[in-house]
């Protein structure tokens, strides 16, 4: 019988390869809209970002939005990534 290694060896294998500048989104949770809209602004800046609703949960605690932008390089969408998740009025960042 033979064992297959489910991890590739490979780190290029581990993170898929991106063409920058390409269009990037952020979906952004939160519980204030707010809140919410300032943070991806404040994150994003100074690149135009498209924030459009997402959706909210059914008794209108959270609510999601898509954030959307054309990101120079990797360092950038990595630093975008940071600013947001580090914000309080953030729950989750994908």
């Amino acid at each position: 019988m033979k064992l297959i290694n489910p991890k590739p060896s490979s780190t290029a294998q581990d993170h898929p390869e991106i063409q920058y500048p390409c269009t990037w989104v952020y979906k952004v949770i939160g519980e204030d809209l707010d809140l919410l809209k300032a943070a991806i602004t404040e994150a994003c800046s100074p690149h135009p970002v498209i924030i459009s609703h997402s959706h909210s949960s059914s008794k209108g605690k959270y609510h999601s939005f898509n954030a959307e932008l054309v990101v120079p390089d990797e360092m950038v969408r990595l630093k975008i990534y940071e600013l947001l998740k580090n914000n309080s009025a953030v729950r989750i960042v994908l």
